[in-house]
This record gives structure tokens, C-alpha cells and sequence, in this order.
């Protein structure tokens, strides 16, 4: 059998990809059918973290869009992750992958708090680490924890993996049928177009570290697995050109 192509990876989820058709909370089949994707990358020996949003338990931008303080709706935020996290490492630990949850905010009665030297432990062991809480620090996105964690844990690439597309379009798929996919893209490509890949302080601290970054949907069985192993699926957006 082939080798995969990388061997350390961040898995970056967003919230809403937990909730599936609902939109909102935790759909069990969907974040079954997730773990079933990374114990099968696992299982190659891959050392895979992973960081999850909390779209679908809350959002802070709409807290602050309903006249809270940004801060306290961004720590919300923060906390609806832990919840993703919990809920994935539970899936993961029934399929049999042992797993650690790590925040950025100190809550050890659930959780390990983050130190990066234990997290690259963690994943020279073969366990799962699951990043939470952000980067314990609002006004910055899970996007944005997702660079900074590769970056810290010395990450070959950044997966990015999606519900509702199967990669980087220059126009919604859905609202225009001529909206053309792209195979291939620099980040300063998608920060010129403003391709909404992800936030601009994510997409510059990936271009600054050159940590390249595949967008694909995991809604198609094996994907992640097909992602690991070099397969062309997706777009890729290229690191330092």
C-alpha cells in the first residue's frame, strides 16, 4: 500500500459540520461518520490534530451583532468548542483511538490545558489531539487557532474539510452554475480575491509559515483519508510561492 503523504496534519472542522442537515447542535450519524474518517487516517499512522468550531452551538460575531461585548461573546464561543471537542473525542474513544481534548482556557476538571510540547507527545504516541477554546483569546477565529496550532506543532499541511462545497470557487456554487473551481491557489491569490477561504490573519500566518492548506468536503466517505494520502481532491492553496 502507498505511504501517506504527510505524516503530522491539523484537521480543521467547522461547528456548523457537526450539526449537518439540523444547522444547529450535534447531529450523532454526522460526527460518527467524522470519526470513522480520522480512526481510518489514523490508523495509517498519521498524527492527526484536530480543531473544531462552535457554529452550531453559538456564534460571537452574532452576540456582538445583538449588542453584547465582543469579548464575552467570543468566550461563548470559546466554550461551545469545548463542547464540539468533548463530543468528538467521545466518537473517537468508541471507535477505539485514544484521544485528548486540550483548551486554551484552564478548565482541568475536562480537559488538559494546552502546552505544545505535550501535544506533540501526544501525537508521537499515535493519540488524537483535539484542540478547544480557541486560542483563548477573542477577536481571533478558529481559523485562525487552526494556522497557529500547525505552526506550533510543526504541521505538514492543514486540512480543511467542509460540508456544504467540495473546494475553493470564485462564486457561490449554489447561487451561480458558471462559478468555476479551483485546482490550485496561492494565498496571496485568496487575500487579493478575497476568497473567504478563511480569515485574512489565518490565511497570512499560513502564507508567512508556508503551511499549505487542501479545502474538501467530507461529506464523501474517505475523503480525509484521500486527502492524507496525496490524492488530488479539493483545492490546494499553496504556501510561499
Amino acid at each position: 500500500m502507498d505511504k501517506p503523504k504527510y505524516k503530522r496534519v491539523v484537521l480543521k472542522l467547522s461547528g456548523e459540520a457537526l450539526a449537518g442537515a439540523e444547522g444547529f447542535g450535534i447531529n450523532p450519524s454526522v460526527i460518527k461518520s467524522i470519526a470513522s474518517q480520522i480512526k481510518e487516517v489514523a490508523e495509517l499512522g498519521v498524527e492527526i490534530a484536530v480543531v473544531v468550531g462552535g457554529g452550531n452551538i453559538w456564534r460571537g460575531k452574532i452576540g456582538s451583532e445583538m449588542g453584547m461585548d465582543r469579548a464575552n461573546a467570543d468566550y461563548m464561543g470559546m466554550l461551545a468548542t469545548v463542547m464540539n471537542s468533548l463530543a468528538l473525542q467521545d466518537s473517537l474513544e468508541q471507535l477505539g483511538i485514544e484521544t485528548r481534548v486540550q483548551t486554551s482556557i484552564d478548565m482541568r476538571q475536562v480537559a488538559e490545558p494546552y502546552i505544545r510540547r505535550r501535544a506533540i507527545r501526544h501525537l508521537e504516541k499515535q493519540r488524537v489531539v483535539i484542540f478547544a477554546a480557541g486560542t483563548g483569546n477573542p477577536y481571533f477565529s478558529t481559523d485562525t487557532t487552526a494556522a497557529l496550532r500547525a505552526a506550533e506543532i510543526e504541521a505538514e499541511v492543514i486540512l480543511m474539510a467542509k460540508n456544504n462545497v467540495d473546494g475553493v470557487y470564485n462564486a457561490d456554487p449554489k447561487l451561480d452554475k458558471d462559478a468555476k473551481k479551483y485546482e490550485q491557489l496561492s494565498y496571496l491569490d485568496v487575500l487579493k480575491e478575497g476568497l473567504g477561504v478563511m480569515d485574512s490573519t489565518a490565511s497570512s500566518l499560513c502564507m508567512d509559515n508556508d503551511i499549505p492548506l487542501i479545502v474538501f468536503s467530507f461529506t464523501e466517505s474517505g475523503n480525509v483519508k484521500r486527502a492524507v494520502m496525496g490524492e488530488q481532491i479539493g483545492t490546494l492553496v499553496r504556501g510561499k510561492e
